[in-house]
């Protein structure tokens, strides 16, 4: 052996960065003391099946959806069937996937030889941080074939010919579900940090999370409600949602909230703000130095929020009409009464926006002009490419959900709560299942996963409608959505729209809203922020942070739209008051929550918001 040849192999095992001491701490100590935090763990990990059970038994919880494996199952076997039915195809399927193994096998050993080799490229995935996925030869071998084998997996669903779109886009989804979940940092004995602490704490931190895992499982009533953050650390109207306002009116669908004014002079045109009742309102007054209402109240607006009842079987029934009739228009006659103005300003976010779309084209039908102006915020009225959510929609898996929620007259939220971090799992689920359930950490408090965390229902009318009318079928771009027996068009709403999308929105994607702004008949401002579907609206001027796009017209291809747009630093706040006032700046004396019409029912945030899912 030569000089240089021993020097690598003692001085660094034979493999570029690794040290051999560096396994000392991957061996167990302690065996006994081990084996008795593994029983522990174990007697913890059957109360959790016993708290799924629980609830089954008693009869409280009934399983009526078809297990989800069956769509996965169906729709992966459409691929496989593709690369089975032709022997070739599967030859040359198995051939790209061995030679890739091969070649990772024959790049390990000449590392291992002491052969030289490049550096290996920096780790951009966070799952990958831990430096010994790269310098200890088992764990960087064990990532490589792990990430050889999802891109493979992925590239099966793109090269598979003959399959519909939505199908595609299902077994693309499906496919990047269960490589996420089978990430080897998942798991303690494939991810060297996990490893490592199982040992040094001889499994406490297993006896620790599965005792989390069994009252998680308890908190959800027979479901896991994974632990995102410490849910004890915050209360509504305690240590969020804290604008002053009053609760003035109230229907069986929402309570109206008037905020009291904040200058001395506000401007005469009332803000209606109708959020998603998908998720809680207060998300636009999550704290005093991130809200949104407070923000709006400060500079001279007279502010009114819808906030929604969190459904139960009482409101079965409730559909789009409802929202519109007794919640939309029913905020527009309490804020004629507490301060007889006929014209309003709206902002609608998300789904609240969707709907406040349809209720405008209403209006339109109606001849009913109390809305002047209209912001959306991410919100989608076409939904061609409306993104990952569009893989739970399809006739089949909605006749199913409207099994289910005709057994009790509403969804669970835990059900949309959990879709919507699939779109993100390797970010929203894997992560917190980690740290919570296998390292056995409390998570941090976080005000924006507390309100996340608390989810709400949806009404089965009113949820059916929705799946069916805008993912399904597209009905509102279309012309074809009906909303109290009047055929909707967007052409009909003529009024100013003010149209934010956020670049990075993975629940109304920013080409979905900017191929919406299209069907409107009036003039729209479209503008793009940075960030997601929450930073991107939340974004309060005095954080100066991300920033906003702003541009011409809003047609032709949206990329193209976003090279040529102009890109201003900052929020996006202040760009929008200008164009409220630019609309209407008239101001009057600052008004009282109610009035002289109006007695307050209760102190904002009011009841609704506190009913918990």
């Amino acid at each position: 052996m030569t000089d240089s040849k021993r020097d690598n192999s003692e001085g660094n095992g034979a493999f570029p960065g690794f040290d051999p001491k560096s396994v000392e701490p991957y061996i167990v100590r302690d065996p006994e003391a081990m084996a008795v935090n593994f029983a522990r763990a174990l007697e913890n990990l059957g109360k959790a099946a016993s708290a799924w059970l629980a609830p089954r038994e008693r009869g409280e919880k009934v399983d009526t959806v078809a297990d989800p494996m069956t769509d996965i199952v169906k729709t992966l076997s459409k691929v496989s069937e593709y690369w089975l039915s032709d022997p070739r195809r599967t030859l040359e399927a198995q051939t790209n996937l061995l030679s890739g193994y091969f070649g990772l096998w024959t790049k390990t050993m000449q590392r291992l030889s002491g052969d030289s080799a490049p550096e290996p490229e920096p780790v951009k995935d966070k799952r990958f941080a831990d430096e010994d996925w790269q310098k200890n030869p088992f764990f960087d071998f064990l990532r490589q074939t792990y990430l050889l084998t999802a891109g493979w997996a992925d590239k099966l669903v793109t090269d598979a010919e003959g399959l519909d779109e939505h199908t595609r886009h299902k077994a693309s989804f499906y496919t990047k579900q269960i490589t996420a979940a089978l990430s080897p940092a998942n798991f303690v004995a494939t991810n060297p940090q996990l490893y490592r602490e199982t040992v040094a704490s001889n499994a406490e931190n297993l006896v620790r999370g599965m005792k989390m895992f069994a009252e998680d499982i308890s908190a959800g009533r027979g479901e896991l409600r994974l632990r995102q953050t410490d849910m004890t650390k915050f209360a509504v109207g305690r240590d969020m949602a804290l604008t002053p306002g009053k609760v003035i009116a109230q229907s069986e669908v929402c309570q109206i909230i008037q905020y009291e004014a904040a200058t001395d002079k506000v401007l005469k045109r009332p803000l209606l703000i109708c959020p998603p009742w998908i998720n809680k309102f207060y998300i636009l007054d999550l704290n005093p130095q991130k809200s949104f209402i407070k923000w709006c109240v400060e500079q001279g607006h007279t502010v009114f929020v819808i906030s929604w009842v969190n459904p139960d079987k009482r409101h079965a029934a409730k559909d789009w009409t409802s929202y519109a009739r007794e919640g939309i228009d029913f905020a527009l006659d309490t804020i004629e009464k507490a301060t007889g103005e006929k014209e309003v300003n709206a902002v609608g976010y998300c789904v609240g926006g969707t709907l406040l779309a349809a209720t405008l084209a209403l209006h339109a039908k109606e001849k009913n002009k109390r809305i002047r102006t209209v912001t959306f915020l991410t919100t989608q009225v076409d939904f061609t490419f409306a993104g990952d959510l569009k893989v739970f929609v399809d006739e089949e898996q909605i006749s199913a959900l409207e099994a289910q929620m005709k057994a009790v007259g509403y969804l669970e939220g835990s059900k949309m709560a959990t879709a919507f971090n699939m779109l993100r799992a390797s970010e929203l689920i894997w992560p917190y299942f980690v740290n919570s359930y296998l390292k056995g950490q409390e998570p941090l408090p976080f005000d924006l996963l507390f309100w996340n965390a608390d989810s709400t229902r949806m009404a089965a009318a009113n949820h059916s409608f929705y799946l069916r009318n805008c993912y399904l079928d597209n009905a509102l771009s279309q012309g074809k959505m009906v909303l109290d027996g009047k055929k909707l068009s967007l052409k009909d709403v003529k009024i100013p729209v003010y149209n934010l999308a956020t670049r990075e929105d993975h629940i109304a994607p920013a080409k979905s809203v900017f191929i919406g702004s299209q069907f409107f008949g009036g003039p729209v401002e479209f503008v793009v922020t940075g960030s997601g579907h929450i930073a991107g609206v939340v974004n309060p001027p005095d954080k100066h942070k991300y920033q906003f796009w702003t541009g011409g017209a809003v047609k032709g291809d949206y990329d193209q739209w976003l090279d040529e747009a102009k890109e201003t630093p900052g929020s996006w706040w202040p760009h929008w008051l200008e164009w409220i006032k630019s609309n209407d700046s008239r101001m009057v004396p600052a008004r009282k929550p109610g009035g002289a019409a109006l007695n307050a029912i209760e102190e904002a945030p009011g009841s609704f918001v506190m009913e918990r899912a």
